[in-house]
């Protein structure tokens, strides 16, 4: 199973620079580590950094693991769980899902997909949207934007998926966003991903 880890940290009051550098280095060096051991992949596949605030440490982390046992197991033998809270969000495999590689030095984006199929809207309607949906994300990923697509959890709501993709800038985002076929159907989060420098493809 895939894993969605939003991690977030707070180093307490009166805790030294050095104390801070250590377990820094003590954490990338784990990191490293989860990225070449478990699965095929590694059980770390990818590292960003979210949009943050003035003073704020978050990190999302894509993380494979066989069950919610072994992802927790994980996650405690990473250093900076002493100051760390982890927000788990479990990722189902999606039929669009290109399952693509990223390429390092280009911008990437999270998008969060609601979709709410208007009352009254005919079956066939929908079916044939979803087709077009389907033959787009095909195009998208070989064009090399969308890498990735998952369902997220029943917990969230009918019609919840999240997609990573990749574009030069935020007006290319919005364009391919745009070019959806369910776009009239859906309310979109995007929210860019700025490198993490533990992040496994940049050591890749």
């Amino acid at each position: 199973m895939e894993y969605l880890v939003t991690m977030t940290t707070h180093v307490p009051g009166g805790t030294s620079q050095q104390a801070v550098d250590e377990i820094r280095a003590r954490e990338a060096a784990r990191s490293r580590e989860l990225a070449a051991q478990g699965h095929a992949q590694g059980h770390l596949l990818r590292l960003w950094r979210p949009p943050l605030r003035p003073g704020e440490w978050r990190t999302l982390g894509l993380f494979a693991a066989d069950d919610d046992g072994q992802l927790e197991e994980v996650l405690a033998s990473m250093p900076l769980r002493v100051w760390r809270t982890d927000e788990v969000t479990p990722l189902m495999p999606h039929p669009n899902d290109p399952g693509g590689p990223a390429s390092p030095g280009v911008s990437e984006f999270f998008t969060t997909f609601v979709i709410t199929i208007p009352e009254g809207t005919a079956t066939q309607d929908v079916v044939d949207t979803e087709a077009r949906e389907a033959r787009r994300a095909k195009v998208l990923a070989a064009e090399g934007h969308l890498l990735r697509l998952w369902w997220l959890p029943a917990a969230n709501g009918d019609g919840h998926s999240l997609g990573l993709w990749q574009a030069r800038d935020e007006a290319e985002m919005q364009s391919i966003v745009a070019s959806l076929p369910l776009l009239p159907w859906m309310t979109v989060q995007t929210t860019p991903l700025t490198p993490h420098p533990s992040d496994p493809l940049a050591a890749s």
